[in-house]
């Protein structure tokens, strides 16, 4: 079975922390009546600071949308390859071992994907299949992960490598005056997460069922404008609410296993926000400690968007309380409104470290030049 191996995080240099924030947006908008519940939001929030791609004076600026794309394909090429080497590392690989690349962000584009140049300049097969995945936001650290299992699955001697890379901060808008903007703008934070699905072997959270679900009727509640200026992020006032309707999703495929939502070892849940963790321990019934790993995320990095549940599982290793057989749930949310959901349990399977993508055991893979993998012809659902 596919085993979800320790996360890689990186963040950018540049910090800005709540007082600053609280601070800038006072200089800005002093004018705004809309300002004192905005300051107030933001405080409530749990954000103590955030990592900027940029100083915060360049951020503040809008350079247009065509140099914003440039200086995110930039800080991408600057921090994701340490983050991979980390990632691989941390699952006993090397880039040739990888089959699969699932490469996600909703704050920059470009075409070709992030992955064309990984497999060129990183040592990955020619052969290593690309998924970007652009537009599911924030859930799509989960949906990542789950596409990975699901490759892994079919492949079950195949490895996949999760990348996320979210710089939110190029995303502002300094005419987005309204309270949701200004929100956004003490909440969102820039941050760089891989992590290696392994088919067979590894030690951490071996995946056993994962599931999608969309909230009927809310797909304009979490959503990009896209102007002229770049993309505008929008936010409904009613998001918060929807766990009520998320929570039966997750008792229901939980269910599947025979397993109890409201009775898992660990929970590594998107932080989009504080509300959105407490009204899901309410509808869970499940203790606040519990999302304890999401907070700290939320409150070191602010929102990171697709790298939250990677930054929060990395939490979950780095405290070392897992124990074989320790069930427990990841899921991201985000436009759609939808949830993305993984139920898996703790496992400890060592594995000798390739790092050169040496054959293993029972694979049909001959090394870089020479790899052989079924063709996507051959692709089945798992």
């Amino acid at each position: 079975m596919a085993t979800l191996c320790r996360p890689a995080v990186s963040v950018p240099e540049h910090v800005i922390t709540l007082e600053q924030t609280l601070e800038v947006a006072r200089d800005l908008h002093a004018a705004n009546p809309a300002l004192p519940l905005a300051l107030r939001l933001i405080r409530n929030t749990g954000v103590r600071k955030r990592h900027l791609v940029q100083p915060i004076e360049e951020a503040l600026r809008h350079p247009g949308f065509g140099e914003r794309n440039r200086l995110h394909s930039a800080g991408a090429r600057a921090m994701v390859p340490g983050v991979v080497r980390r990632a691989l590392a941390n699952a006993g690989l090397g880039p040739a071992d990888i089959d699969l690349i699932v490469y996600v962000s909703c704050t920059g584009f470009s075409m070709p994907s992030p992955t064309a140049w990984l497999i060129n300049t990183m040592g990955f097969a020619p052969g290593t299949r690309q998924l970007p995945i652009a537009q599911l936001g924030c859930a799509a650290g989960g949906a990542a992960i789950n596409r990975a299992h699901d490759f892994c699955t079919a492949y079950p001697e195949a490895n996949a490598l999760v990348v996320s890379c979210e710089f939110c901060s190029l995303c502002y808008q300094p005419t987005d005056l309204g309270v949701g903007s200004l929100l956004s703008n003490g909440l969102f934070g820039d941050a760089v997460a891989a992590a290696v699905v392994r088919g067979s072997g590894g030690t951490g959270i071996r995946l056993v069922r994962n599931g999608s679900w969309l909230v009927p009727g809310t797909e304009s509640w979490i959503s990009y404008a896209v102007e002229d200026t770049g993309f505008h992020f929008v936010l409904d006032r009613r998001v918060p609410r929807t766990t009520g309707a998320l929570a039966p999703a997750l008792a229901e495929l939980s269910g599947e296993l025979r397993w109890d939502v409201s009775d898992l070892d660990f929970y590594v849940v998107h932080a989009g926000g504080p509300r959105i963790l407490d009204d899901l321990s309410l509808h869970l019934g499940v203790d606040g400690h519990l999302f304890r790993h999401s907070r700290a995320t939320l409150a070191d990095y602010g929102n990171i968007a697709s790298a939250v549940v990677l930054d929060a599982l990395g939490r979950l290793f780095d405290e070392g309380s897992g124990t074989p057989g320790d069930r427990g749930l990841i899921a991201g949310f985000g436009p759609g409104i939808t949830a993305e959901m993984t139920f898996g349990t703790w496992s400890e399977e060592p594995v000798a470290h390739t790092g050169t993508g040496a054959p293993r055991t029972g694979t049909t893979r001959t090394g870089a030049a020479g790899r052989t993998a079924p063709p996507p012809s051959q692709w089945r659902n798992p």
